[in-house]
C-alpha cells in the first residue's frame, strides 16, 4: 500500500479512472483533483460549490458531468467554468448529491444526501437520454452504487444504515427485487463508496474500518485490503491493465490526537492487485 498523494483532502471521494488520469473530488474542500500515476503530476481545480462526483460526458470530448450541492453542471476543466445542467431537488431539503457511477448502456446513477447527515431526505437517481428518474428514496447517505459486469445487479449502499442493498436491473435500467447484499454489524464501521471487479466483486470502503473489504457476488467477505487512515471513501481500479486499486480517504470527522497518530488521512493510496476492474464508461445523453 502506497500513498502516492499525502494531499490531506478534507473529503476525498469519486475517483474515477480515464485517460491514464486519476480524477477524484474533495467535497468538503471544493476541489477536483487529478493525478497521473507515470509521470506523478497533480492538478487541482477549484469549485464555486461542495463538489460531490464527475463522470465523463461522451461526445464532449473532456467535459464531465459533475455534482454540486445546487445540482448537476457540465465542467471541462480546460475551458474552465461550471454550466447548469440540472436542478434535481428543493434547496429546501438541504440536500446534496453524493456518490455516482455510470453503467456501460451509459447511464449516470447518483444519490443525494441530507448534507447535515440527520434526515433521511435522501433518493436515488437514474439519469439517461429520458431524463432523471428517481428510483429509490427515504435515506440520509445514499453510496456507493456500481454495477455488475453482466449488467444484472445493481448494488447501492445505505451508509447510515450500515447496509449495502442488490438489485435486478433490466435492460432498461429499471431496477426490481431490491434485497440486503451485506449488513455490517460493527456500530463504529460504516460502508461508504463501493465498485465491481471484473469478477463481479464488490470491493467496499470503510468509514472507520481502516480498509476494504471485497465481497464475492453472493455477499461472502473474500478479503480486506489495511490502510494507515481511518475513513477509507471509495475505491477505483486504474492504471493501464486496470490492476491498480486506488483509493480515496478523509480528514473529516478525526480529532487532532488521531490525525497526529494516522498523518496519512487524506491522502490517494495505491496497491497493486490480481483481478482487473471495469473500464470507465461515458455517460450518454443522446
Amino acid at each position: 500500500m502506497t500513498c502516492v498523494w499525502d494531499l490531506k483532502a478534507t473529503l476525498g471521494e469519486g475517483p474515477i479512472w480515464l485517460d491514464d488520469t486519476l480524477w477524484f473530488v474533495d467535497i468538503k474542500g471544493q476541489k477536483i483533483h487529478s493525478y497521473r500515476p507515470d509521470s506523478g503530476d497533480n492538478f487541482t481545480f477549484e469549485a464555486p460549490e461542495p463538489v460531490t462526483f464527475l463522470a465523463p460526458l461522451a461526445g464532449a470530448r473532456g467535459t464531465f458531468i459533475v455534482g454540486l450541492k445546487s445540482g448537476l453542471y457540465r465542467f471541462n476543466p480546460v475551458m474552465g467554468g461550471y454550466a447548469p445542467l440540472a436542478i434535481i431537488e428543493d434547496p429546501a431539503l438541504d440536500n446534496r448529491p453524493n456518490d455516482a457511477t455510470v453503467d456501460s448502456e451509459g447511464r449516470l446513477w447518483f444519490g443525494t444526501m441530507h448534507d447535515g447527515e440527520e434526515n433521511p431526505t435522501g433518493s436515488l437517481y437514474r439519469m439517461d437520454a429520458r431524463g432523471v428518474t428517481r428510483v429509490d428514496k427515504d435515506i440520509c447517505i445514499t453510496n456507493g452504487p456500481c454495477v455488475s459486469p453482466d449488467g444484472k445487479t445493481f448494488y447501492h449502499t445505505d451508509t447510515l444504515g450500515r447496509v449495502i442493498w442488490a438489485y435486478d436491473m433490466d435492460a432498461e435500467g429499471v431496477l426490481s427485487n431490491k434485497r440486503p447484499f451485506v449488513r455490517f454489524a460493527d456500530e463504529n464501521v460504516y460502508p461508504d463508496g463501493s465498485v465491481v471487479d471484473a469478477e463481479g466483486c464488490v470491493w467496499t470502503g470503510l468509514w472507520g474500518g481502516f480498509g476494504a473489504i471485497r465481497f464475492s457476488p453472493t455477499g461472502e467477505a473474500l478479503g480486506r485490503i489495511e490502510l494507515p487512515a481511518p475513513n477509507v471513501t471509495k475505491p477505483c481500479f486504474g492504471g493501464p491493465d486496470l490492476k491498480t486499486l486506488f483509493f480515496t480517504t478523509a480528514r473529516k470527522g478525526l480529532s487532532d490526537d488521531v490525525l497526529a497518530q494516522y498523518p496519512l488521512s487524506g491522502g490517494l493510496f495505491a496497491f497493486n492487485i490480481d483481478v482487473a476492474g471495469q473500464p470507465q464508461h461515458e455517460v450518454r445523453l443522446v
